[in-house]
């Protein structure tokens, strides 16, 4: 029975950018790649190629200091995947360096300057919250009380004055027991539980009370509405493909084989990719796998993920030499007719690879 072939997809971002040629992955960064991603690209290289004081100082730029230049992030990203390095690369990794050194002293500038003197107080995230609600919600809610001195049926909308405000959600956790305090000094007014709060609401009617009571219960209601629609609302966070010099950082594999006169391909190319032939030198067996997940493989630490078990197989090789030939110069039909002849078993395949294994083909 005939394999399904696998849905072609189109390889985005960092990860189409093309390893064969670097005049070719110089235009693609200037043409197709995001700011964003180019920007990663450098500072990848940065971490990993300067040391943690000289990258604090570099990453003291803004940010189009990182995404500016597309040939800086084009080259920076060539060394990061350890592609062969020619005369035309060393040139451009001359000129990154130069330009790495001036954004060194640049940050050497902006660091003195930004130097906040002792006696100057920071805010952290929940002052900073809790300054806004003062200037907003709070000061409403004053307001309001102000208002029920002169318009008994004065109201307040508590979920548009969360919206108008760009409060976050954040806010409710804060503005909720608020609320609810101020509810519990009117409802035991009230029902007359609290000599005391009873005499010091005695300026009110039951009728006046009752209304501001309503009115607190609706703020409620309102802020716990705005707790359910953001839970609701919110988008899961996408998972994010792991960046390719991520991914091979750790995979180990055999780059040259003498024996058999092979060489592997580059484990760049294995990521995105539909198929994969590999060959294990020790054991001389044979291993196709197949992806059909919308992102192709993906490598994680020594071994290749998304393959598709059912369609992924693995032979031991009696003749090596004459089968290794068709694989390498033969198209998926022939190579797949000629597999069906072979007498050894097919077993299933693990994706795993090791230091004995060539990456021998990718489609």
């Amino acid at each position: 029975m005939a394999k399904r072939k696998p849905t072609a997809r189109v390889k985005t971002g960092l990860r189409g950018a093309p390893v064969d040629s670097f005049n070719a992955m110089k235009h693609y960064f200037h043409v197709d790649v995001e700011k964003k991603e180019r920007g990663e690209a450098l500072k990848t290289y940065i971490k990993s190629n300067y040391s943690k004081k000289d990258a604090a100082l570099i990453f003291q730029n803004p940010d189009y200091a990182f995404t500016m230049h597309s040939h800086f992030s084009a080259v920076a990203y060539w060394i990061t995947l350890k592609l062969d390095v020619d005369d035309q690369v060393e040139k451009y990794r001359e000129g990154l360096t130069e330009y790495i050194k001036e954004l060194i002293e640049k940050g050497k500038e902006i660091s003195e300057r930004n130097d906040v003197p002792e006696n100057v107080i920071r805010f952290n995230p929940h002052d900073r919250l809790n300054s806004k609600l003062n200037a907003t919600i709070f000061e409403d809610l004053y307001k309001l009380e102000e208002e029920w001195r002169t318009d008994d049926e004065a109201t307040f909308d508590m979920y548009s004055s969360f919206k108008n405000h760009v409060l976050p959600t954040s806010a409710v956790s804060i503005v909720l027991p608020f609320i609810e305090e101020l509810m519990i000094d009117y409802q035991d007014a009230y029902d007359k539980k609290d000599d005391q709060i009873v005499e010091g609401y005695s300026h009110l009617t039951r009728k006046q009370i009752k209304h501001r009571l309503d009115q607190y219960k609706k703020m409620i209601d309102d802020l716990n509405r705005l707790k359910v629609i953001v839970k609701t609302t919110r988008k899961p966070r996408a998972k994010k493909p792991k960046a390719i010099d991520k991914q091979i950082a750790r995979l180990q594999y055999k780059r040259e084989d003498n024996e058999f006169k092979l060489a592997s391909v580059n484990p760049v190319k294995i990521i995105g990719a539909s198929r994969l032939y590999m060959f294990n030198t020790k054991t001389r067996a044979l291993t196709e796998l197949v992806s059909e997940s919308v992102n192709g493989f993906e490598i994680s630490g020594t071994s290749i993920k998304n393959f598709n078990p059912d369609l992924s197989r693995s032979v031991k090789l009696r003749k090596p030499d004459e089968f290794l030939k068709i694989v390498l110069g033969k198209t998926q039909r022939n190579i797949s007719s000629e597999w069906s002849k072979l007498t050894t078993k097919t077993t299933a395949a693990n994706g795993r690879v090791n230091a004995d294994t060539i990456l021998l083909k990718v489609f």
